[in-house]
């Protein structure tokens, strides 16, 4: 009751809220992947890696909707807004439904290409994307609006059901298999749609959108897609690779390395919810945007050295806390694959601040890197520990050219006033 009454007379703001919330939701997922690895072992473990993966996928593919709703919810008001957000809705909709589709068809080729246990995971899995998109929608709409309690509630909503459905299954039925994690997985986009306004899912326009506006919509959203490709790129086709390329016990010792090593960019990602919508309030009310990007890199930056250097001093003992022994090999790359993820997160801020500001040409390089990334990984896979090294080199790059255009557009904008 102390805590309580102490959290409640330092007046927490819904913010400040939203960011503990987002803590509690990463650290969740964090416990939910780390069960699953001790339970399954580095080999069973790769399969559940490739369906985690397939959900950071779809994340950042339905993102986009997210993104572009959060925007223009601060954007456009009153019958525009309504008309925008029935739209969006019925788009959202139908990319869900042939996504999903797609995913279920293929699935015999996709068990082939990633060497899994059983294609039935990924139909499961295909069944839940249209869910998932609507659910991308309402959370972009919360977060637009900076209804950060109701945000919270949807995040909090998916990642208990999955973390507790996912290991009751296996304590309760003794299945050590990736369909009982599908089956987890597709319950919990039913939840994650909580709390959900029915009376807003209107999927027919009463009036179109005026032209103008129409295409400021569909530039954001074309832009938006192309930087969360990008993001699918950087941040899982490693993983995927891996297991195309190496045996199913090396894929699952680098999914370990990749889970702890990304903690800083899952951390960077409640910055870069709180982000967007600020930017783009400080932008219509004409007031300056480069100091909350400041603010947020330097939290960035400073996160990641801390985890950068925890993993360099105490690489073993943290895989052997979150792992245990069975991952201990994988021990000398994690400072290094942390040190990758670290610089992505800080670009990422970069990248995400320019897209509120409707500038575009961070993304490019954003893209462009990301390539880079995928075909150096491509090209020398040797080893695991060179897979890692081709990442880095590729982050460090992209960082002096984001920092390097910031640079120049903060001197442009100098010059001309």
């Amino acid at each position: 009751m102390q805590a309580i009454t102490a959290i409640r007379s330092k007046k927490l703001s819904p913010e400040q809220l939203f960011m503990l919330s987002v803590l509690a939701v990463n650290g969740g997922n964090y416990l939910y992947n780390l069960v699953l690895g001790r339970l399954l072992g580095p080999e069973q473990f790769a399969d559940a890696a490739v369906l985690i993966t397939f959900l950071l996928v779809l994340s950042f593919v339905a993102m986009t909707f997210q993104l572009v709703t959060a925007k223009f919810s601060v954007v456009f008001e009153n019958s525009t807004f309504n008309n925008f957000i029935s739209r969006i809705y019925k788009n959202a909709t139908i990319v869900g439904v042939i996504l999903g589709a797609l995913v279920i068809i293929g699935s015999s080729q996709l068990q082939q290409l990633f060497h899994t246990s059983t294609s039935s995971m990924f139909v499961i899995f295909g069944f839940g994307v249209p869910l998932y998109f609507l659910m991308s929608v309402n959370r972009g709409v919360y977060q637009g609006k900076k209804a950060f309690k109701s945000l919270s509630i949807t995040y909090q909503a998916e990642m208990l059901s999955r973390l507790l459905i996912t290991l009751g299954l296996i304590f309760l039925f003794e299945i050590q298999s990736s369909v009982v994690i599908a089956i987890g997985i597709l319950i919990s986009f039913g939840f994650g749609l909580i709390p959900f306004k029915f009376s807003t899912l209107k999927l027919k326009a009463t009036q179109r959108i005026a032209k103008v506006e129409s295409k400021q919509v569909r530039n954001f959203f074309v832009i938006t897609a192309f930087y969360e490709l990008t993001q699918i790129i950087i941040n899982n086709s490693d993983i995927l690779l891996v297991k195309h390329y190496f045996e199913s016990y090396d894929a699952g010792l680098y999914a370990s390395l990749a889970l702890i090593g990304r903690i800083v960019y899952f951390i960077a990602w409640m910055f870069v919810m709180l982000l967007l919508p600020t930017v783009v309030q400080l932008k219509k009310e004409g007031k300056a945007t480069a100091p909350i990007l400041f603010k947020y890199v330097g939290y960035i930056a400073a996160i990641a050295s801390v985890i950068v250097f925890a993993c360099a001093l105490f690489p073993e003992t943290a895989i052997t806390i979150l792992f245990g022994d069975s991952y201990l090999v994988m021990a000398p790359l994690l400072w290094k694959y942390a040190l990758a993820t670290g610089v992505f997160a800080i670009s990422n801020i970069f990248a995400y601040y320019y897209l509120s500001l409707d500038r575009y040409v961070p993304v490019i390089f954003s893209g462009l890197f990301g390539m880079l990334q995928m075909g150096l990984v491509i090209f020398f896979h040797e080893s695991l520990e060179q897979v890692v090294h081709m990442q880095i080199a590729a982050m460090f790059l992209l960082l002096i050219f984001q920092v390097s255009y910031f640079i120049y557009d903060s001197k442009s904008k100098a010059v001309k006033s």
